[in-house]
């Protein structure tokens, strides 16, 4: 018995994936002279990159934990083909697929463009403030075990127990690292709490509707927060005869950084810390009505982290290494706006 269908027929017209796919869409189509790049000119046919990365947007919004997963899910889900414009009768890719690609799309920093064409959707539709941001920053766990954070000089390949006993010995970034992935860092989120091998994962968010413009995963210190804050917000495109606001925690209230946003012509709405200690912003800022309104506005960046540790699954990195973790988070990102933007934008 023949039957002629459409995948896209059997999506219902009002599903919230519909504007999500037609952002991706023009998003990616901004995107095609590095797609061309990209293709592989020999060999057998390749995974279009344009799908690899609407699979890792997919994964994203709908929690798929693992590629191996989404893999699985794509040999039977409507969905998921049409989102990727595969027809019933084309094959499913494999889940190596990924990891045989992602190295290309690293080096012609294909997450990045994607997220930069996003946000040029926003600003089209004016859902972005021009003058008004916050910026924070959180801890993403790395994918290594607290039995790898071995000291630098030793070079034992079996365990044997020998190195899995470190109780009694200190340990600390300047003597030890993780033979797994040597760029976590060592890192605790305050007094009291344990620490990990983790990244920093940091975020520059415009205030008028809570899209992230830029983010990046750096190093976990005590400095990431703002060397990360003043680097994304050099990013920024900024109007030159306005300043912009920028509201951020008490972990940014330092002279230096202070310093560096007004060089930038930026006013810094930073929530002062004076725990023992004189705040670098004074009744100049603090005063003005704005700064009560950054303070309040720029809590909404939690969102921001709070859906990609929790729906898009980022609270640990499946990844080894810093550039492949910012690659992933980028996505995640990418996939957090385009949420925003199409129930933002009119049907």
């Amino acid at each position: 018995m023949l039957a002629l269908i459409s995948v896209a027929d059997r999506i219902p017209p009002d599903h919230p994936l519909r504007p999500i796919k037609a952002l991706a869409d023009q998003a990616l189509a901004a995107m095609t002279d590095a797609f061309d790049v990209m293709y592989a000119e020999n060999g057998r046919v390749s995974v279009p990159p344009e799908r690899l990365l609407l699979s890792q947007l997919l994964m994203a919004l709908f929690s798929v934990r693992s590629e191996r997963q989404f893999c699985e899910q794509l040999q039977y889900n409507l969905l998921f083909r049409w989102f990727l414009d595969l027809d019933l009768m084309e094959p499913t890719f494999d889940h190596s697929t990924f990891s045989k690609n992602r190295e290309r799309l690293l080096e012609h920093e294909a997450a990045t463009r994607f997220l930069v064409e996003v946000v040029n959707q926003a600003r089209q539709r004016g859902l972005l403030s021009g003058e008004h941001f916050s910026v924070d920053g959180t801890l993403i766990q790395a994918w290594a075990s607290m039995k790898s954070f071995r000291r630098k000089d030793d070079d034992s390949d079996g365990d044997s127990n020998g190195w899995g006993d470190f109780r009694g010995e200190k340990r600390s970034n300047e003597t030890h690292e993780s033979k797994t992935d040597p760029e976590a860092k060592l890192m605790r989120k305050g007094n009291g709490h344990e620490a990990k091998l983790r990244y920093a994962a940091h975020a520059l968010m415009e205030n008028a509707n809570g899209l992230v413009v830029a983010f990046a995963v750096t190093e976990a210190n005590g400095r990431c927060e703002r060397e990360a804050g003043i680097e994304l917000l050099d990013q920024v495109e900024r109007p030159k005869s306005r300043r912009l606001t920028l509201g951020a925690d008490r972990g940014y209230d330092t002279k230096a950084f202070i310093a560096q946003c007004r060089e930038r012509r930026v006013t810094p709405h930073v929530a002062q810390n004076t725990s023992g200690r004189r705040s670098a912003i004074d009744g100049r800022t603090t005063r003005h009505p704005g700064y009560a309104v950054s303070q309040r506005i720029r809590r909404r960046i939690e969102e921001v982290f709070g859906w990609m540790k929790t729906t898009a699954g980022f609270s640990r990195t499946r990844f080894k290494g810093r550039r492949k973790t910012a690659f992933a988070g980028t996505l995640i990102v990418a996939a957090y706006n385009l949420l925003r933007i199409s129930r933002l934008s009119p049907a």
